[in-house]
């Protein structure tokens, strides 16, 4: 009895550490697998929201707001935060502020300690209300080859000052006004070289490119780089007041909708007397035909007399891939909103 006593506590022991061992090793396979899965986990974009957009009221909001309807987020910036913006991707161009009236023109000049307030003679940077031309502003459609700043040359002697005109400046002094001019700094992005017109010391500057960006953002006011747009893969569109065009003049637009063109992103519009928004299938986006210029929305979903046009809505395709419904609830003009606050509404068309 004893011997059998014996094996049956020996027997009990090699299934416990065979159960032990079991166990280890499941517990190391779940383990391995936990780890596989959260270095791949993808968060699956939002089916739709309802947004008011926080532009700190008016017609002539303060802020941008932008937007991305994959996580439901809007981004509330100050417009004026920026002078100019710094292209990450791999060719050298700047942008003016075109949230702004901010304005510029070339000078005949490449060495910036030259330049000074008597090279404003005859010049004028006054933009809106009948003045200016669209030379003087970046192309409205966001095309980065019609910037008002020529392509960066990666040679120094190649690139001219620039009489840039911030908003907060006088048209009519041009002591307000700066002079810049941007080099290549190696591969990786550029120097920047700034002051007031009428300054004898020049503020000397390195942007360097980010890949996450569409651009990397600088401001004259706080003399540093400064965060404006989210990441490129995070911002679907933008809803600010902006500089735009009227006939073959610069003219500035309230509650006016930018898309993230350089992200990838498109846009159609859509008549709902056609294809009502709440019908809308993703079978439905082959008869569309996408835009991706950066004006692809723009002003065409409202008028500043009478208020949201309710019969359009928009399809956006965004960084991802993903296709979502946009539609404009409120503008604060006839509809019961907000002027600075717009409401908007968005659904991810799935099939």
């Amino acid at each position: 009895m004893l011997i059998k006593y014996n094996s049956k506590i020996k027997n009990s022991m090699k299934l416990s550490r065979l159960l032990l061992v079991l166990g280890l090793a499941t517990t190391g396979l779940f383990s391995a697998c936990s780890k596989d899965d959260d270095a791949t986990v993808v968060i699956a974009p939002s089916d739709g929201s309802k947004l008011t957009l926080d532009g700190g009221g008016g017609a002539g909001a303060p802020k941008t707001v932008y937007v991305d309807m994959s996580t439901d987020s809007a981004t509330a910036v100050s417009r004026t935060s920026w002078s100019l913006g710094f292209y990450s991707g791999s060719d050298f161009r700047v942008i003016l502020n075109g949230f702004t009236s901010m304005s510029a023109v070339a000078t005949a000049k490449t060495d910036i300690t030259a330049v000074n307030t008597n090279d404003a003679a005859g010049v004028s940077l006054a933009i809106g209300q009948g003045q200016g031309t669209l030379s003087m502003i970046d192309n409205v459609y966001g095309e980065l080859s019609g910037t008002v700043i020529a392509e960066v040359s990666a040679t120094d002697a190649a690139n001219y000052v620039y009489l840039v005109k911030p908003e907060t400046a006088s048209a009519s002094d041009p002591a307000t006004w700066y002079k810049v001019k941007i080099t290549r700094s190696g591969s990786t992005g550029y120097t920047l070289q700034y002051a007031l017109l009428g300054a004898t010391t020049v503020n000397t500057v390195t942007i360097t490119k980010n890949s996450s960006y569409n651009f990397v953002f600088f401001s004259f006011d706080s003399g540093a780089a400064v965060n404006v747009e989210p990441k490129k893969a995070e911002w679907d569109f933008a809803w600010s007041y902006a500089a735009y065009y009227t006939a073959t003049i610069p003219y500035f637009f309230s509650d006016f909708v930018v898309i993230n063109q350089q992200g990838g992103v498109a846009a159609a519009k859509v008549d709902s007397t056609t294809v009502g928004y709440a019908s809308f299938k993703k079978a439905d986006t082959a008869s569309l035909t996408f835009s991706s210029k950066r004006d692809a929305i723009g002003s065409s979903w409202r008028s500043t007399g009478t208020g949201i046009y309710k019969q359009y809505y928009y399809v956006v395709r965004d960084p991802a891939g993903n296709y979502y419904k946009l539609k404009f609830v409120s503008m604060g003009i006839n509809d019961g909103g907000e002027r600075g606050y717009p409401v908007v509404e968005y659904a991810l068309i799935k099939e």
